[in-house]
Parts: structure tokens; C-alpha cells; sequence
């Protein structure tokens, strides 16, 4: 028994990693060996007169032979039929190990019983084994079965994972270029777009200039983006002019994307009727202009209906051939170390980042990131018969795809919603994407990602907040492009997720995660990342917050590019019903205290011109949640006749309130913007309308408006619309009223009445 009690403590003193290792090899790892202080004896030996020059030799030739030998060794593991007996010796000596870990726990149980603690000897260490074993059993399971679990939110938070085959395939460290797929000449294109941007050594005074100096801006008007503003920092470049031809082979492109990228841009091409250029339409020609520069990008005219695809397929062509060039100059460089003779060394391979991950595409729902995918796809694969090899595939279509059968019938809803809510709109998703030659690996953990694609909250989740134990943002620390597509749509959703991510990207990684750094670039290990970095934002609007962002978090060198086009007419010319419109002013002093200020103004002012009985039938539409809080909880306070309905209302409450507003039993209706967003009910019996501000979205205007028609006997009613805004109100103002009335009303301190004869006024 004694030995067996010895044999008890020390497996007690062991780790929980010694005896993993004690399970999978049935023997201490060699750090742990206890080592004597006693000194070894020196043995002398005579060396050969050219012993000097043979052991360099063999050092230089087994340190080459190391980078590649390891893998080599590792893909021929589960081959070779060798190898699998000493696995099957392994499991068989792991196996025995439990049997003789669970023996020696069931006698000490017995042995000490109740006395000694026997529950705490009873769920010890052996049962968190077992549920390690479990949980590697899956594991293995699913990767054999061709699936992932790094990205699953039902794991919670992303985890790296070992798949030998797919690491082996898609390490950037070990593979090399073919020639006959990759930009051969990439090194020697002196006018490389890629090159010119990436290459560019910046100096301290010019990191200093950019920190310091303001931005001198030009402005120019093109043929379809229309009135262009250029802005940098540094010295004054010459004006990007629009093209109006486009060769293909001038944009230097990655050589499969050369014949990928007309066929799959072609249906864009016959709606636009006959193209001057054969492979972009007008608004991809220019926008794909300002995205080679690599300059910075802002368009705020993005629309769902319209010219949402086109821009899709544009920002993921710039994408996708900016990472097939980044790669191309790593395997290109592998071949030149490989082949370089022994003991030189050089410092001209320095093409990587401190992290993998390039490409960072922040989109709204899960149904925007399958159709990025099915793009790049369409784009890798050169004709019928060269299928690009896609793992995980089917997995990617099952949690990312819809159900068309889910959509609920007769429900009809405006053009535009139908073509923002399309397919699948989950918004908590994050997926790793690497790329290498002529195969695409999805679900890949994010440090072997080339791309990321996911939601704000998707994101937000693995960054985490300061405090919290499990939280990851070094994966973002050499992003090249960022790609903001639909920006809009996240004032909608919580705009501080946006806020969170920018402040979290291109900083210094807390963990070097294996990098070469002989390979990573100087700029990044001096911490001006952000300075090269192109990011891409597009919007269906222009909004402060979103200029906020384009304004202050984006720092490229090269410049900003911005289209700044004033609407002529306002969404009131959009309303049918006749109606008459008083915009009410209101003074503040900033803008941050505008929402005491509108608060006060319409407590004060509008409420009581609205509480007599007569005034029935009032919404009050309210943009900001925060807003319809207070509002709600002084309408409590104040006693009043009141329903609400926010985005968190459930379905029952909505319809009672419906019901209450509709018959009269309720005088007040508090209604979101948010709710209208997403559910977009059409609300009856409205005769009075007061917008506390103005809306996110112009023509929620005109379809607020328009919906006193629903109302019964409209004809013989009276009704009202009351609008707060103030001078910060400007471009929102604009999209409502048209830029002419706007510089009227800003002008003017009374108040403005308008009247719309449902003639397109």
C-alpha cells in the first residue's frame, strides 16, 4: 500500500498539463525532470584540422532544413503505418494510465472514507479529466467530420484549434508561390498600387505633421459620384480624376481576377445598357478608382434598391485582390529565403504584419456576409472546371443561409425594407476567411484568417471590455483595409459597438502569437499601422455620428476622399396627404446640450397646446430611445392620457396600444424610430403629428406623413404636423426640406409653415 500512496501523491502533485502529457506520451514531460547540481565531468576530444568550416556547415544546413522538415514530419504523421502503430501504442499506454488513475482514486476513497473528505476526493481531479477527454473527443470528431467550432457562438468566445491539414495547407509560412497562379512580377510593378502604398517609408516628422497640422482639402465634381472633396495632411497631391475608360490590365489586378471579374460583374453591365468601359459599370469605375489609390472612402448615397450589390462586388474585388498581393509576396519571398545560400543574411523580406488578418468587412447581417463569400468565390474560380477547393461549406450555408419558408406570408412591407431585411439578418456573427492560391478556408481562427467578416455586436463580443477576463483584440492590430459597408444601418442597431472597434484597431498586440519578426514590416513594429490602413465607409445617409467616425478615426497617409452631395428636394416632396407643416426652432448653445434644450422647448411650448381633449389622436415620434424614456416617464409622471411603443415592446402590448390610439381611449401615442425601422406597421387613426426631432432616415417623413390617409374619415378631419429641430439639425433638415429651404430656415429665427397639397409640393 505504501507504493501505491506514493504513487497517489505524486499524481496529486502533478499539474493538469503534466498529466496530459503523462496520459498521451506515458511519461513526464522532460522540463519537469529533477536535475542535480552535481556537475558532469568534461570529456575532451580531439577535431579534425577542418572541423570549423564542416560544423558551420552542418549548422547552417540543419537550421534551413527545420523551417520545413518540421511540417514535412507532420504531414506524413497519420501516413505513414508506423506511425499509426505508436499511436495505437499511445491510446493503449494513455488508456492504462486513466485505468490505473481511476484505481488508485477508488482505493484511496475507500481506504479513507467520510473522514478524510471523501466528497472532496470524489469530484477531484478525475472527473475534470474525464470531461477534458469528452470535450477533446468532440473535438477531434468534428474536425474529422469537416467542421469547426472556433467561430460557434455557442462556444462563446472564439478558440484556436489544431487542424494539421488545413494548417498545413493554408500557412503562409510554409507554402511557396506557383507560377503559373501568382503575380509573378508583383515586385518588379514599380507602379503597383499595392506596392507604392505599402512600401512607403514614413519619418517622424511626418507622423508629426499628421498629428499636428489640419487638412487642406479640394473639391471636384465627377460624372456619376458627383461633388468630390479630397483632404490630406501631408504635402498636396495632384486631384484623382475619374476615368473614363478602364483597361482592366491598367488596375493591375491579380492575374485570375483579370478573367474572373467581367463575368461575374456581368449582370451589373446589360441592366446598365451599353457600358463605355466592358467590365465596370459608372459608379464602380470611379469608386474602384478612389479604392486603388488607397485612399480613404466615404459615399453616403448607398442604396438597398438601387446600387447596393454593385458596391458589394466593387469593395470585394479591392479586397480580395489586395490579399491575393499580400500573399503572393510572402510565397514569393519563402522561395528566395529558401534558396538563398547558407549564412547571408538580409533584411529585405519584410512583408508581413504583427497579426495575419488583413482585411476586416464589418456588415449588418449574416445574410451580407454569405453573399461577400459567394463573391470572392465566384472571383477565385477561373472557369466551370477550376473549382476552388471551399472548406466548410456546407456548414457556412447552414448557419448562415435562410429558410425560405420562415418569412411569414402577407405581410407587406416598402421596397426598401424588403431589400434590407432579405435572407438571413442575425446580427451576432464573426467568421475567419483564408485564402491561399486556388482554395478558400472558411470558419478559420483569426490569426490564420487573411479576412474577417462580421457584425458590430459579433465583434464587440471577442474585444470584450476593460475588466473582463476573456477578451481578444490583438487580431486587429495589422489590419490594412477596413470596410464599413451599410453604416446606417448601425445607428439602428447600437452605434457604440462602432465606437468600441475603432478605438481597439491597429494597436500594439499584447502576445507576439509566433510572428517572424525578421518578416514583419517596419511599420507596424513602430506602431503607425493606423496610418497606412484604407478604410472604406458606406452609408445611405450622412449623419454626424458616421462623419464623426470618417473624421477622427482615420488617419491615411495618402488621404481622404468624401462625396458630399446636397439634396435639391427634401422627402416632403414625397407626401400625398394635404398637410400643413410648422417647423419649430429651438435655441441651444452646443450640441451637447440640445437634448436638455429640446426637452425643455417641448415640455414648456408644444405639450400644452396638445393636452386639450380636441388635439386627440397625437403621435409623437421619437428618434432616440433615451428620448422616449424620459419622455415616457414624465408623461407617467405628469398623469396623461398615453400608450407607447418601443423596439422592446412585445407583440400583445403593441397591438393594445394600436387598438387604445386607434378608438380614442388613448390621447397620446410615444412611437420610435427604431420600432419603425425594423417592424414598419402602418398606424391608424393618427390626426395630429409632432416629430420631437427630426428623423435618422428622410423618408420616414414622408411615410409618417403618409400614413394619415389610413386614418377614417380623414376628410373631414383637421390635422397638424409640429417638427422641433435646431441648427444642428442642418443635414437632416436638408433631406427633409431641400438645401434651399434649409439655408432659409437657419437663417430666420421664427417659425416656418409650410404646406403641402399632396402634389408632390
Amino acid at each position: 500500500m505504501g507504493k501505491r500512496r506514493a504513487g497517489r501523491e505524486l499524481l496529486r502533485s502533478l499539474s493538469k498539463k503534466q498529466k496530459k502529457h503523462l496520459r498521451e506520451f506515458g511519461e513526464e514531460h522532460p522540463f519537469y525532470d529533477k536535475v542535480s547540481g552535481r556537475p558532469e565531468a568534461t570529456q575532451i576530444c580531439e577535431l579534425p584540422e577542418d572541423s570549423d568550416k564542416s560544423s558551420a556547415e552542418s549548422d547552417s544546413e540543419t537550421e534551413v532544413e527545420q523551417v520545413s522538415g518540421y511540417h514535412k514530419l507532420l504531414a506524413t504523421l497519420k501516413t505513414s503505418p508506423e506511425s499509426e502503430s505508436e499511436e495505437e501504442e499511445d491510446e493503449s499506454e494513455s488508456e492504462e494510465a486513466e485505468e490505473s488513475e481511476a484505481e488508485m482514486d477508488s482505493e484511496e476513497f475507500q481506504e479513507t472514507g467520510e473522514a478524510e473528505g471523501g466528497e472532496a476526493d470524489k469530484n477531484d481531479v478525475p472527473e475534470e479529466e474525464e470531461a477534458t477527454d469528452t470535450a477533446e473527443q468532440m473535438l477531434s470528431q468534428e474536425q474529422a467530420d469537416g467542421t469547426d467550432t472556433s467561430c460557434d457562438p455557442r462556444h462563446g468566445v472564439i478558440e484556436e484549434f489544431t487542424d494539421v491539414k488545413h494548417e498545413s495547407e493554408f500557412s503562409l509560412e510554409t507554402n511557396f508561390m506557383e507560377e503559373e497562379s501568382g503575380d509573378c512580377n508583383a515586385d518588379r510593378r514599380d507602379s503597383n498600387p499595392f506596392k507604392q502604398h505599402m512600401d512607403k517609408e514614413l519619418e517622424e516628422k511626418d507622423i508629426e505633421k499628421m498629428s499636428t497640422l489640419p487638412k487642406t482639402s479640394s473639391q471636384t465634381q465627377w460624372p456619376r459620384l458627383g461633388q468630390v472633396i479630397f483632404s490630406s495632411t501631408l504635402e498636396k497631391q495632384k486631384t484623382l480624376k475619374a476615368d473614363k475608360e478602364v483597361d482592366v490590365k491598367q488596375l493591375h489586378l491579380h492575374k485570375p481576377l483579370e478573367s474572373t471579374w467581367p463575368k461575374v460583374n456581368k449582370q451589373f453591365l446589360s441592366a446598365v445598357g451599353k457600358p463605355i468601359d466592358s467590365s465596370f459599370t459608372p459608379l464602380q469605375r470611379e469608386l474602384f478608382c478612389i479604392m486603388n489609390s488607397y485612399r480613404d472612402l466615404f459615399y453616403p448615397e448607398r442604396d438597398a434598391l438601387t446600387n447596393g450589390e454593385e458596391i458589394r462586388r466593387a469593395y470585394c474585388l479591392h479586397a480580395l485582390n489586395h490579399v491575393l498581393k499580400a500573399n503572393a509576396q510572402v510565397l514569393s519571398n519563402n522561395a528566395k529565403r529558401r534558396d538563398r545560400k547558407p549564412g547571408t543574411d538580409t533584411d529585405d523580406h519584410r512583408d508581413q504584419g504583427l497579426t495575419r488578418p488583413k482585411v476586416l468587412m464589418i456588415v449588418p447581417f449574416r445574410e451580407c456576409a454569405l453573399r461577400i463569400v459567394h463573391i470572392f468565390i465566384s472571383l477565385l474560380e477561373v472557369n466551370d472546371k477550376k473549382k476552388i477547393d471551399v472548406s466548410n461549406k456546407k456548414r457556412f450555408k447552414g448557419e448562415f443561409g435562410s429558410d425560405p419558408e420562415e418569412k411569414p406570408p402577407n405581410l407587406k412591407r416598402p421596397e426598401d425594407y424588403e431589400a434590407v431585411f432579405a435572407g438571413n439578418i442575425d446580427d451576432h456573427f464573426r467568421i475567419g476567411v483564408a485564402i491561399l492560391q486556388k482554395s478558400m478556408r472558411l470558419y478559420a481562427p483569426f490569426y490564420s484568417s487573411d479576412i474577417i467578416i462580421a457584425s458590430p455586436l459579433g465583434i464587440r463580443t471577442v474585444i470584450g471590455a476593460e475588466g473582463e477576463k476573456k477578451r481578444d483584440f490583438d487580431f486587429l492590430s495589422s489590419i490594412e483595409i477596413l470596410i464599413i459597408d451599410q453604416a446606417d444601418i448601425y445607428l439602428m442597431q447600437n452605434w457604440e459597438h462602432v465606437l468600441h472597434l475603432m478605438k481597439h484597431i491597429n494597436l500594439l498586440p499584447l502576445d507576439s502569437h509566433g510572428v517572424d519578426f525578421s518578416r514583419v514590416r517596419m511599420l507596424n513594429l513602430n506602431n503607425w499601422s493606423k496610418y497606412y490602413r484604407q478604410t472604406l465607409l458606406f452609408s445611405a445617409l450622412q449623419n454626424p455620428q458616421i462623419n464623426s467616425v470618417f473624421n477622427k478615426h482615420c488617419f491615411n497617409y495618402i488621404g481622404q476622399v468624401a462625396v458630399r452631395n446636397v439634396p435639391l428636394t427634401g422627402s416632403i416632396s414625397h407626401i400625398v396627404v394635404q398637410l400643413p407643416h410648422v417647423f419649430r426652432r429651438l435655441e441651444a448653445d452646443s450640441v451637447t446640450s440640445v437634448i436638455d434644450a429640446r426637452f425643455q422647448f417641448f415640455i414648456d411650448k408644444v405639450l400644452p397646446e396638445y393636452r386639450d381633449a380636441i388635439m386627440s389622436h397625437t403621435l409623437i415620434y421619437v428618434p432616440s430611445y433615451f428620448d422616449y424614456v424620459r419622455l415616457r416617464n414624465y408623461f407617467k409622471k405628469e398623469d396623461l392620457n398615453f400608450t407607447h411603443i418601443c423596439e422592446y415592446t412585445k407583440k400583445a402590448a403593441v397591438c393594445r396600444a394600436r387598438r387604445f390610439f386607434l378608438k380614442g381611449e388613448k390621447q397620446f401615442l410615444l412611437f420610435t424610430e427604431r420600432f419603425h425601422f425594423y417592424k414598419r406597421y402602418t398606424i391608424k387613426g393618427i390626426r395630429n403629428l409632432i416629430f420631437y426631432e427630426l428623423p435618422t432616415y428622410s423618408h420616414f417623413y414622408s411615410e409618417i406623413c403618409n400614413m394619415l390617409k389610413a386614418t377614417d374619415n380623414g376628410v373631414d378631419a383637421t390635422w397638424t404636423c409640429t417638427v422641433l429641430y435646431s441648427k444642428y439639425d442642418a443635414q437632416k433638415l436638408a433631406a427633409v426640406v431641400g438645401i434651399d429651404r434649409t439655408a432659409q430656415m437657419l437663417q430666420s429665427k421664427k417659425n416656418v409653415h409650410l404646406f403641402v397639397t399632396g402634389e408632390n409640393d
